[in-house]
């Protein structure tokens, strides 16, 4: 209005900017010190860029402050939760010290910082917490990346109701000081990293009425015999170590509305009195012990909006009364064995959000428009069953269709891409892999699925993307369009339809994945070299040539790169030092040059490095002597350099500063985290392969090793002695040098390798003898020895004579058994005994990378092996 004066806001008390959308722009950055008067502030949800005022830690009256994301959970499958928040965290990219922020905030009584992420390491949160805020009463830090133990001195803030530190990197024990909280109401700790034996203490605090402890997978305990008029309303275990029964005395709580069972060490049998608890909203159950039918005294529960039956024994058709619970949003059965065809009753539950029924036995021919007369849906996983799914009647009707927002069909015989899914434009995530579907995919397909960012069209027969190759992928996030058929100049997924391609500009794309399809031409430089999003490109056995792009970005944000089975020529990129995050690089069979990568000891996360079967040459390792320091590979676990043309004496300095193949740190997880932007989806798995000889076998692994340690350096040109220094590597599993004109003795520091599973020396010019101590090298279970100078007798043990003839062969003075060659009575060796057998071993490493919209995938190198004889 002409003439008026500003308002003066220095008086006010609450201040509420929640829920409001600001565009991405900056708040204040000073201003917020002139409210003295504010007892409320509420910035939730926020929309805006840049940072969080200063100015707001210095709010002294401040009682309640909230700069959170809400969030809510739609659909959780062990750990395959699905979150929705409602705008992406801006700030939380940038992350704040908590103790400066709340360090003059001695009046809060409420705190909500979900998905706002803390540098304070540590206990550094839990110490600033009680130092500055004596009078919490809320605290809510969901999503903050705080890690560390709960500091025993949280429980002298005595007002504390809720504590709410759910999706954090917490770890170590739960205190049993929670018991001891006069007024704790709400106690959430689900999905961290707490292990040890859960206080069953906390039970007793009868003002609890909310326990959520789930998804902490070594924590353990078991259920208590539950009072009368128990004040619990939501108990949640699932996905910990909880043993024993179930206490009939559950019906004692007759307020309960949610119960989350799903940990498989519960005893086989659910009491009935389950079924009289009216108030029940959620029921999580699972166990393989678990066995017969559905109970039937489910259908009793017609207050149930959640039920899950997962990892479970339960087997038969589901029972028609499970169309009486007519309340419920998300029906989930899976890994279970429930067979025969999906009951029509199921569709009488018109008030359904989620049906997920992945990996059953169900039978039959589904028609997608059936699903239809379901007016909510909008989450349908039918995957892994015996059905062959269809499209069904197409009618006006599909245009008024349930809005879907994720589909899942895996291995569901699906010849033809369903047309029904022409109308779904608010779609978020697709997986149509493992089928029989060919030819195109449909151009509306691109066309309509403009906010969709999961898509796995892989394991069909697809020749033709049915659009050009710049694909409009606006938010598209994970594209695996791997083996098919395509041919043809690679895919890139494009922010506009503008015909002038800048990558730079796709804000969305993590994941890509076109392996084996008959994709060709040269790899384009603006998928490598502008790109600051994508983080897994996998472009294995295709027909690509030319060179890798060389001018690689400082934001970089690469952590798995394979260009394997290829016809890529020319160099390594140096500009690849910008990849700080790199784990795995896999560039095996192509026609690569160069010398050995020396430069990659920049690259402190670099783990899988296979150079084999290319055009490399010169020395491994430091060229010369005082570049010893550049050459440092000290995170490596995997090096493949074998069937190149490296030549020259192999380093004995260089070996020993693979400081990750000697010893296993006592914290070693090899988990690597990372996601910055939460959203709709997380926590889904992407396979990551890699082929390497291990064993004697060519053998492709569809996992990463957490104990899989290899060294492969055969088939070059590498003489003089094997280096004795390989014997501090002390965690190796794998070792291969065969093929190649080593000569001298085998290194009797070998006898230290006692992880190692597979030696394979063959084919040099060694001399001398075994070592005797080697056969005590009890996990060996793989030799190869043959086509060496050695001489004298093979070592005896019971080990050793477990190999056969082929171990041995080609080595005119070896005597003694398994050889026929007899040995004279000059020739001697000590009998090794064995006190362990090695038994069967599944290993794995996972690699964690973090997907904007809160996506979890795994990297990861798998191996299941028995005890084998050697090769």
């Amino acid at each position: 209005m002409t003439g008026s004066q500003p308002v003066n806001l220095t008086s006010l008390r609450h201040l509420n900017l929640g829920g409001n959308d600001f565009n991405a722009s900056e708040l204040p950055a000073t201003g917020f010190e002139r409210l003295t008067e504010l007892t409320h502030l509420n910035i939730s949800t926020p929309s805006f860029a840049g940072q969080i005022p200063p100015g707001i830690g210095l709010l002294t009256n401040l009682e309640s402050l909230d700069l959170s994301t809400r969030f809510y959970i739609v659909d959780q499958e062990d750990d395959k939760a699905r979150k929705i928040t409602l705008s992406y965290p801006s700030w939380g990219l940038s992350k704040i010290n908590l103790g400066r922020l709340i360090a003059n905030l001695g009046n809060l009584r409420e705190l909500y910082l979900g998905f706002v992420y803390m540098s304070n390491g540590g206990e550094g949160w839990c110490n600033a917490l009680v130092k500055s805020t004596p009078k919490i009463q809320i605290l809510s830090l969901p999503f903050c990346k705080i890690s560390g133990p709960i500091c025993r001195s949280l429980f002298s803030l005595r007002s504390l109701a809720v504590v709410d530190l759910q999706e954090n990197d917490l770890s170590g024990p739960i205190p049993e000081l929670f018991a001891d909280l006069p007024s704790l109401s709400v106690l959430q700790l689900s999905r961290n990293y707490f292990e040890g034996l859960f206080p069953s203490r906390i039970f007793q605090n009868r003002k609890l009425a909310t326990i959520d402890i789930s998804y902490n997978y070594r924590i353990y305990g078991s259920l208590p015999d539950f009072p009368p008029n128990s004040s619990l309303i939501n108990l949640h275990v699932s996905g910990t170590r909880f043993s024993g029964p179930i206490p009939s005395s559950i019906s004692n709580v007759t307020g309960l509305k949610e119960l989350g069972l799903s940990a498989n060490d519960f005893s086989t049998v659910l009491p009935s009195s389950l079924g009289t608890l009216k108030s029940l909203n959620l029921l999580e159950v699972s166990g393989l012990g678990l066995i017969g039918s559905m109970p039937t005294w489910i259908t009793n529960l017609t207050s149930l909006t959640e039920l899950q039956f997962s990892h479970c024994g339960l087997s038969g058709s589901l029972p028609p009364t499970i169309g009486n619970l007519k309340n419920l949003r998300r029906l989930s059965l899976f890994k279970c064995n429930f067979s025969g065809s999906i009951p029509l009753q199921i569709f009488n539950l018109t008030q359904l959000q989620s049906l997920d029924l992945p990996l059953n036995n169900f039978v039959g021919t589904v028609e997608l428009t059936s699903f239809w007369r379901l007016p909510y849906l909008s989450n349908l996983d039918l995957s892994n069953n015996k059905l062959s799914v269809v499209d069904g009647l197409v009618n006006d009707s599909v245009v008024s269709s349930p809005k879907l927002e994720a589909l899942s069909l895996v291995s569901c015989n699906i010849s033809k891409f369903p047309n029904v899914l022409r109308h779904q434009d608010e779609i978020h995530f697709i997986d149509l892999s493992n089928n029989q579907m060919q030819g195109e995919i449909p151009r509306w397909a691109w066309e309509t699925w403009e906010e969709l960012f999961f898509l796995d069209l892989s394991n069909n027969k697809f020749t033709s993307l049915g659009h050009d190759p710049l694909l409009p992928c606006l938010y598209t996030r994970y594209i695996n369009l791997s083996y098919n058929m395509f041919e043809g100049p690679i895919p890139i997924p494009k922010e506009s339809s503008d015909s002038e391609l800048d990558y730079s500009n796709n804000r969305s794309l993590q994941i890509l994945d076109l392996s084996y399809n008959i994709l060709n031409g040269s790899i384009p430089s603006c998928l490598m070299e502008k790109s600051s999003t994508l983080k897994i490109l996998n472009l294995k056995a295709n027909q690509l040539h030319g060179q890798l792009p060389h001018n690689i970005t400082e934001d970089c944000a690469f952590e798995a790169l394979d260009f394997s089975y290829n016809l890529i020529e020319g160099q390594l990129p140096a500009s690849l030092v910008a990849c700080k995050n790199l784990v795995v690089l896999d560039v095996e069979n192509n026609q690569i040059g160069g010398h050995f990568p020396c430069w990659m000891h920049v690259l402190p996360k670099l783990q899988v490095l296979i150079l084999k079967s290319n055009k490399f040459f010169g020395q491994l390792g430091p060229t010369l002597a005082n570049d010893e320091g550049k050459c440092e590979l000290q995170q490596l676990r995997i090096l493949d350099v074998s069937s190149n043309n490296f030549s020259g004496i192999l380093p004995e300095k260089w070996f020993r500063k693979l400081k990750s193949m000697m010893t296993v740190s006592a914290n070693e997880t090899l988990v690597m985290k990372d996601g910055e932007m939460y959203g709709v989806f997380s926590h889904m798995t992407y396979l990551f392969t890699t082929t390497v000889t291990y064993k004697g076998l060519y053998m492709t692994f569809t996992k990463i090793l957490e104990t899989l340690v290899l060294i492969d350096v055969s088939n070059n040109k590498f003489y003089g002695s094997i280096p004795e220094s390989i014997g501090v590597l002390g965690v190796l599993t794998g070792l291969n040098m065969s093929h190649n004109a080593l000569r001298g003795p085998i290194p009797n520091q070998f006898a230290s390798l006692h992880q190692l599973e597979s030696l394979d020396l063959s084919s040099n010019k060694l001399s001398g003898e075994i070592p005797q101590k080697i056969a005590s090298l009890d996990f060996l279970s793989t030799l190869n020895l043959s086509n060496n100078m050695l001489e004298g007798r093979i070592p005896e043990s019971p080990h050793f004579s477990s190999f056969p003839n082929s171990s041995f062969i080609q080595n005119a003075g070896l005597c003694g058994p398994p050889l026929s060659k007899e040995c004279n009575d000059k020739s001697t060796s000590d009998v090794v005994s064995h006190p362990s057998k090695k038994k069967s071993v599944d290993i794995m490493l996972f690699l964690f990378v973090g997907l904007g919209f809160g996506v979890g995938f795994a990297i990861a190198v798998v191996v299941t092996w028995k005890p084998c004889i050697g090769k």
